[in-house]
């Protein structure tokens, strides 16, 4: 079952999230995360939120081993994200 995942970090500068994002490309190779659907960020100036569409928790949480090992590195913490079945997902049809 595929899950919508939203975080917010008020904290976080939009420049140390695209360096957690480029280690993160880094460990994997250059590649996207398996099971990952969807991602986007907003943000201005200071404070991220992310949100995100995975393809099963179980994806989800393995993508965790990658991430939560990077923040820490950077003096972050996960921030307690969000977490709920989707029920119904339209992607844009202009593309």
């Amino acid at each position: 079952m595929q899950i919508a995942m939203y975080s917010h970090h008020p904290d976080l500068a939009l420049e140390k999230f695209d360096e957690i994002d480029r280690r993160i490309h880094e460990a994997l190779g250059g590649g996207e995360p398996k099971g990952m659907v969807h991602h986007s960020v907003t943000g201005a100036g200071r404070g991220v939120t992310v949100y995100e569409i995975w393809e099963s928790e179980e994806d989800f949480r393995a993508f965790g081993e990658v991430l939560l090992p990077i923040i820490a590195e950077m003096g972050l913490g996960p921030g307690p994200p969000v977490i709920s079945p989707v029920y119904r997902l339209v992607q844009d049809a202009r593309r």
